[in-house]
């Protein structure tokens, strides 16, 4: 097909953070781009039922619980009564949600980025359909995300708000007396929290024996005794096996994860968060002779091209975390591999969090992972022994840095505190960089800060924490 009858240079499929990134970094290269959306905004799942609406709950749930249970009056702020308005605190994430989305509507004109509103689906090799109109672009980027893995015998329905998916937590109308989270994972803490900060009593069920696969195993336990000690009910080593709703309630039968008796567990509300699921249903990848691997992934090169001629992936469709910034970074490197330059997005070094309170970080390997790869040495820094953290009355929490024993150099930094998130991007730059623990150790922070728990916890690498 000559190169003049395409409609679009670039048309990225998805406007979720990968896509609509892709989108506008490819109009800002020259590139005559469209992006294809099924939802009515722009933004993808992050933004509209993902998270961005679950920092609002659980900013909003945390000034809440603050008030409530009294923790102002060691400084001075003394209420009277305390009652929660669940209307108002919804409509408030509604308002963040929507100036977002839109935000990103803007940035479209802007950018001059045409959106195509409806499903998109391949009708030919540069050639896809979206809402009954034929459209053809000489690169394709296929951004499509993830939707809420099913769980069988557990069916959602969040009309009924009984068993609910993340979308459904999100907006339940009332606190509901008794909740149940199945799967201990990022999603389901971080909902879990909010209804428990709000008046829930909540259990999570977990199928393996500790909670946030893949983090640092330290982390997963200190995690496991906070949760705890916050008042979650956690079930490990349990599985759900069949789920029954009769008169608003649900009726949950669980056994062991080995096998053994069950039981039944009756809540108010079920929040099921077992993990999250490739989008690639409805693209028809037939058509352009594309298949998806044993986990319904699309695969791509480190340039993240397919096998398929002018086809593209990034984000939760394609293996790797599936991470908002992660596909974000991703929808970058696309754009600008597309147009002839050099887009690399460094695996090794992507932060994870859990917005929980505290929050829990990590970027790079974990200390199990290191130790198989060779000899490290490991420092740890208690966040009650900073003086930030301290003052704050926040002193849950610790930062471990990773180093490699014979170089120095960072491997994985690791942190439980009450502003780990914003903490971790330290740790990622320095990562980035190529950083020693002594780079960092030997790097002024301010004071008083959480972020001094970073330098302190590398400077007990080599042993010499001052604090401690």
């Amino acid at each position: 097909m000559p190169e003049q009858s395409y409609d679009y240079d670039v048309l990225v499929i998805g406007a979720g953070p990968g896509g609509y990134v892709a989108a506008i970094r490819a109009a800002q290269l020259g590139l005559r781009t469209a992006c294809a959306e099924i939802r009515e905004t722009l933004g993808g799942t992050c933004l509209n039922v993902g998270c961005i609406p679950s920092k609002a709950l659980l900013h909003g749930s945390e000034f809440f619980e603050e008030a409530h249970d009294g923790s102002l009056g060691k400084f001075g702020v003394k209420l009277g009564s305390v009652e929660l308005d669940l209307t108002a605190l919804q409509a408030e994430k509604a308002k963040a949600v929507k100036e977002l989305t839109g935000g990103i509507e803007f940035l479209f004109k802007k950018n001059k980025v045409t959106w195509l509103k409806g499903q998109a689906n391949f009708t030919a090799p540069h050639s896809v359909e979206v809402g009954g109109q034929v459209v053809t672009a000489r690169d394709i980027v296929i951004a499509t995300g993830s939707s809420v893995t099913p769980l069988p015998g557990v069916e959602v329905d969040n009309a009924k708000g009984v068993i609910v998916d993340s979308t459904g937590a999100l907006a339940l109308g009332k606190v509901p007396e008794r909740m149940v989270v199945i799967g201990g994972g990022v999603i389901g803490l971080e909902l879990g929290s909010v209804w428990r900060r709000l008046g829930a009593k909540v259990t999570v069920i977990e199928f393996l024996d500790q909670l946030l696969l893949g983090m640092d195993g330290e982390v997963r336990k200190e995690a496991a005794k906070i949760f705890k000690k916050q008042g979650l009910e956690l079930r490990l080593s349990t599985k759900v096996t069949a789920a029954k709703v009769a008169k608003g309630k649900a009726t949950l039968t669980l056994e062991p994860s080995a096998g053994g008796a069950s039981e039944t567990l009756e809540a108010d509300c079920v929040l099921v968060s077992i993990g999250r699921r490739p989008n690639t249903e409805g693209l028809n990848l037939a058509a352009i002779g594309l298949e998806t691997n044993a986990r319904g992934q699309i695969e791509t090169d480190h340039e993240f091209r397919t096998r398929a001629e002018g086809v593209w992936a990034i984000g939760d469709v394609i293996p790797g975390p599936m991470l908002a910034h992660k596909a974000e970074d991703e929808g970058i490197a696309v754009a600008e591999n597309i147009a002839g330059q050099t887009g690399i997005v460094n695996e090794a070094v992507i932060p994870s969090v859990v917005y929980t309170m505290p929050e829990i970080a990590g970027v790079g390997l974990t200390e199990e992972q290191a130790r198989e790869k060779g000899e490290v040495k490991v420092g740890k820094f208690p966040m009650a022994a900073n003086s930030r953290a301290k003052t704050n009355r926040e002193p849950d929490g610790f930062v471990k840095v990773i180093a490699d024993a014979k170089t120095d150099r960072v491997l994985g930094v690791w942190a439980i505190a009450a502003v780990a998130g914003t903490m971790i991007a330290e740790a990622a730059m320095a990562m980035e960089f190529g950083a020693t623990s002594e780079d960092i150790a030997y790097t002024c922070h301010a004071h008083p800060t959480h972020s001094e728990a970073i330098k302190e916890a590398a400077m007990a690498v080599t042993g010499k924490p001052i604090h401690m």
